[in-house]
Parts: structure tokens; C-alpha cells; sequence
């Protein structure tokens, strides 16, 4: 069964819709791995083995009775700690939150349960999810598979670390600035950045309501496009057919390749090179309307987050990792004025920045500029925290503001990753290309 663990999702559910994979004897063995695995408890917040195993009972009765509700029925997902669960704490990862308990499930959990999803439990993560590093001292900081000693990129560090250690075979995760991507990234693995209301945010503990998304992280885009299609409760898009024959991509210059470490420089041009090889046309694009909207992130996201989770922070701002807290108390200052003319200036600029990239097929960069920094490094002194932090989340935050959907894939050298970034509602679109583009890169 431990061989299993490490197997993709859709794997997995093909083997128990032909009766070769037990769903129950499945969950027993992710659940045994998570409790007994060195770095469980860092990954997981609390496992909700009662849930599981109920799940994968009736599961398995759909299977055997030749019902079940799609190929994910009976497969073992991990959820960020910030999905409310009913009864069972949902923390998000501070103190201040601490034994927190809500009485349902959040809207996308539930869906997800409706389709068959074995909840596992819930992950690590980022205080209140506002840093992309995936350092939380306050908790837990999860481990990186590529190493121990370095984080996982945040904020839902547990949930690519759940999938990257084999202690579940897909992940949910909340995106607002890069939150979904840099941890897969970071990670070696897929994941999707949503388009704001594609999914509900219905008991999610919110962030910056205005640009949080939900998001997988799974080990293929296969994967990726059947929990989009679970969370969302729609059709998977079909993937057959896909090829990177005749697509047209923008290489974004503006911004994104600034300040590139040698890493991630490197493992950027292999994927280039490699997608075109496959067919695929690449023209290097500046856009000089990346540059103005990355210039207002400020006054668009501190005042949000800080009008958002405020008040809970100044009940006992002592509870809270000191950089994390300066992150949000950044947002006091900026006034309603300034802030309803940020926004009214992105619209204008996303309207032209659309025009822009119509006439391509997706806009690649580099999914995050630098590698991931040891903990100890990060605890020891807290302006590289902040400066670590800031370029982690620099060219995923493009994604948010730009405001459409992007796909992050492995390039294949460890913890690099490349972008596909779409328009809004472009979900099914760059699933579709990227299992092509996945392809070539795993050549």
C-alpha cells in the first residue's frame, strides 16, 4: 500500500474505480503515514481520522455498487487550516485563533465531500496566510522535500509539503498574492491560482476578500483539472488532444525577470527552451502596465488585510510573529481615498494589460525569482524575512493583480517552476495547454 502514497490522484482513483485499490485501506495508509512520518506533526495541524475513515467507507460502498461520483471518489486530500470544518478547529494558522471550532463546513468542502473527497485533515500554514514564505513560529514552519531545513513557501506550506512527502495525494491551498504557487513551486509540483470567484470563499477565514482564491496542489495537471473540477463541482475539461503546436506564448520581461537568482534563471530557460522544441512560439513581451500595477500593491493590499483582520490582530498583537504583524499594521495608514483610486486606476489597467496579451496563448515568467531560504536564516534576522518575503511573492502577485487564472509546473530543477498566466475565467484553457507543456518539460 506504501507505494500507493506517492502515486498521482487520478492514479489512484482509476485503480479503485477498477477494484485494484481499496479507498478505506488507502486512508488507513495515508493517516498511519502522517501520524508516524518525522515531520507529520509540522505538515499537519490535526488529522481528522473519524471524518476519513467515514468518508472512505462510503466511498468504497459507491465503488463496489458501481456508483461512484467521479474518478476522485475515495482519493485522500489535505485542506489548509483556514476551510472551516465543522467541529473541528480551523486556526489559519495563529494564536489568535486558537481553538477556533466552526460549526459547518466552508462551501468548497463540502462540495468537495459531495464528489467524494476523503478529508485527511488540516495543514500548516502562514499566519492568517500573509507571507509567502511559509515560516510560522507561532505554529509550525513545514519542512521542504528538497530540504528539511528550509521552508516550504507559504502561505499553504502544509499543503504542498502533505503532498511532497507522500502524506496525502492532493491538497487544497488558498491563493492571494502567490499562496498556492510558491509553495508548489517550491515543492516540485502543480498548482493553479484561481480566477477572484470562481470558487466560493464561503467559510474561508478571509484574508484580502478582493483577491483571495482557492486553488489545488496535486503532482500533475492532470490532477490539478480533476480537483478543479471537484472543488467547482463542473466537468473536468478533457485534456486529449493537447499539444504545444502553434501556441503562441508571451515571455513577460517587465518585472518578472528582474533581481532572477541563478536557480531559477536556469531552471526558467531550460522550460523555454524545452517548450519550444515542442513547437511552441515564444515572444519576449514587455508590458509596461505590469509595472504600474505592481507599483500600487501597497495601497491594494495592506489596507484590505489590515480592515480584515484588524481588529483580531490589535486583540492581542503580542500573539503574532513580530514581521507578520508589521506586514499588516502597513496597512493603517493608507487612506479610503487613496485606496478606491488604486482600485479604479487596476481596472483601467487591466482592461489594457488584456489587450495586450489577447493575442497569445498564456504569458510565461519565472514562477518565483529565488529558492527557498533556511528557517534559521529567516528567524535570525527579520529584514531578510521581509526581503525574502517580498521577492517570493513578487511575480505571483502579478497573477493577482493582473486578476486572471495561472498555472504553476515544475521545470525540473528542483524547486523552480514556470508560469502559464491566463485572463480571467482561463481555468480550463491553461489546463489544457498545460498538460502539454508538462509534457515536454518532463521529456
Amino acid at each position: 500500500m506504501q507505494d500507493w502514497l506517492t502515486k498521482s490522484a487520478a492514479d489512484q482513483g482509476r485503480a479503485i474505480g477498477q477494484g485494484a485499490l481499496d479507498p478505506v485501506a488507502l486512508t488507513e495508509a495515508y493517516l498511519d503515514a502522517a501520524a508516524n512520518h518525522p515531520h507529520g506533526m509540522r505538515i499537519y495541524a490535526r488529522l481528522t481520522p473519524e471524518r476519513a475513515m467515514a468518508e472512505a467507507e462510503a466511498a468504497a460502498f459507491r465503488a463496489k455498487n458501481g456508483v461512484r461520483r467521479g474518478i476522485l471518489d475515495g482519493v485522500a486530500i489535505s485542506w489548509k487550516d483556514l476551510f472551516d470544518s465543522a467541529g473541528v478547529a480551523t486556526e489559519a494558522g495563529s494564536a489568535l485563533l486558537e481553538r477556533r471550532v466552526p460549526d459547518a463546513d466552508a462551501a468548497v468542502l463540502t462540495e468537495a465531500t459531495l464528489q467524494g473527497g476523503v478529508c485527511l485533515g488540516k495543514t500548516h500554514m502562514t499566519e492568517l496566510a500573509f507571507s509567502g514564505l511559509g515560516l510560522n513560529p507561532v505554529t509550525e514552519s513545514p519542512p521542504n522535500v528538497n530540504d528539511p531545513e528550509a521552508v516550504s513557501g507559504g502561505s499553504s506550506s502544509g499543503a504542498a509539503a502533505s503532498v511532497a512527502w507522500g502524506l496525502a495525494a492532493a491538497a487544497v491551498g488558498s491563493d492571494t498574492g502567490g499562496s498556492v504557487r510558491v509553495p508548489a513551486c517550491w515543492s516540485d509540483l502543480v498548482g493553479l491560482k484561481t480566477t477572484s470567484g470562481r470558487i466560493s470563499l464561503d467559510g474561508v477565514v478571509k484574508l484580502a476578500a478582493k483577491f483571495d482564491t482557492v486553488g489545488p496542489l496535486t503532482r500533475s495537471v492532470e490532477d490539478a483539472t480533476l480537483m478543479f473540477a471537484m472543488l467547482t463541482g463542473a466537468k473536468a475539461v478533457d485534456l486529449g488532444g493537447s499539444s504545444l503546436s502553434g501556441r503562441r506564448f508571451a515571455v513577460l520581461k517587465t518585472v518578472a525577470q528582474d533581481d532572477l537568482r541563478d536557480t531559477p534563471a536556469e531552471g526558467f530557460s531550460a522550460a523555454l527552451r524545452k517548450l519550444e522544441s515542442a513547437g511552441a512560439t515564444l515572444v519576449e513581451l514587455e508590458i509596461p502596465e505590469v509595472a504600474e500595477i505592481m507599483g500600487m500593491a501597497g495601497v491594494l493590499y495592506t489596507p484590505e488585510t489590515y480592515g480584515t483582520c484588524g481588529d483580531l490582530i490589535e486583540s492581542a498583537p503580542e500573539k503574532m510573529f513580530p514581521p507578520v504583524l508589521e506586514r499588516f499594521r502597513a496597512g493603517r495608514d493608507h487612506s479610503a481615498m487613496d485606496y478606491v483610486k488604486a482600485w479604479l486606476s487596476l481596472d483601467n489597467l487591466r482592461q489594457s494589460y488584456a489587450a495586450k496579451v489577447a493575442g497569445f496563448d498564456a504569458v510565461l515568467l519565472p514562477t518565483a525569482p529565488s529558492m527557498p531560504p533556511k528557517i534559521d536564516d529567516l528567524m535570525a534576522d527579520h529584514g531578510y524575512f521581509a526581503q525574502e518575503n517580498l521577492l517570493a511573492l513578487r511575480n505571483t502577485r502579478i497573477g493577482n493583480l493582473t486578476g486572471g487564472a495561472a498555472l504553476t509546473l515544475p521545470t525540473g530543477v528542483p524547486s523552480t517552476g514556470i508560469s502559464l498566466m491566463g485572463l480571467a475565467g482561463s481555468e480550463e484553457r491553461l489546463l489544457h495547454i498545460g498538460v502539454a507543456a508538462e509534457a515536454a518539460l518532463r521529456a
